[in-house]
């Protein structure tokens, strides 16, 4: 059976130290208390040799021209916590996903609009980070991917459930929600505060992760990522943490 209500996206609680959660509802309608991240300052030197390091590894955009972004890969934010909604434990933790049959689950719970639209845009067989929010320490465990493209998320016509939605109607679903399945754990943990020292030191020189969304929309707990985010990221785990 899988677990209940595990992904919640309502109103994106924010995480206890840092700003991301795994809730929402639409940023305007969500009266949960927004997160303040740490203002971690990047270390002298830190970010901006590891933007270098990367970029020796990327072929230079030899067009010239401003090329329109695109998203191909995901972050995907999962409370590995207990904490109840409506008499629900909306824990889920990548060792919870990594539990369940084939190491696949759907995604569900997300009553947030854009992220729904992003939902909807998932394609088979892309991947995501697996993010552990509103924890003590949030940032990125694992890597996942899409095994099923959107379909209607079945717990908004669940009265028991703590995100039923009784203004959907089930011949025009409202809302949606994707299969994922586990690939593998990251190499080492990637804590929030380090991806946003780079951060910071990428919006000062033009780095990959300067509009990362984690930072710029960090209420949302699904969130697109492009490729050069996304394997900016996935560098850090060959780094020795900062």
């Amino acid at each position: 059976m899988p677990w209940p209500s595990r992904k919640r996206d309502k109103g994106a609680v924010a995480d206890k130290k840092e700003p991301d959660a795994k809730i929402a509802k639409t940023e305007e309608e969500t009266s949960d208390k927004e997160e303040e991240e740490k203002s971690t300052k990047p270390p002298s030197g830190g970010s901006k040799s590891g933007w270098k390091n990367w970029k020796k590894t990327k072929e230079s955009d030899s067009s010239g021209e401003e090329s329109k972004i695109t998203y191909c890969h995901w972050l995907l934010k999962s409370e590995p916590e207990s904490r109840l909604e409506k008499g629900v434990d909306v824990k889920f933790s990548i060792d919870d996903l990594k539990a369940q049959p084939n190491q696949t689950t759907f995604w569900d719970g997300v009553r947030n609009y854009q992220a729904r639209n992003f939902l909807r845009a998932m394609k088979l067989g892309q991947q995501a980070f697996f993010y552990h929010s509103n924890c003590k320490e949030p940032g990125i465990v694992a890597i996942v991917k899409i095994v099923k493209e959107a379909y209607p998320d079945h717990t908004q016509f669940d009265q028991k459930d703590p995100h039923y939605d009784s203004s959907s109607r089930k011949e025009n679903p409202k809302w949606s929600m994707v299969d994922v399945q586990f690939v593998r754990m990251t190499k080492r943990f990637i804590p929030l505060s380090e991806i946003k020292a780079h951060h910071l030191a990428h919006k000062a020189d033009g780095g990959p992760l300067k509009n990362m969304m984690l930072f710029t929309r960090q209420r949302l707990s699904i969130q697109p990522l492009t490729q050069e985010e996304f394997d900016f990221v996935l560098s850090l785990e060959e780094e020795k943490p900062q």
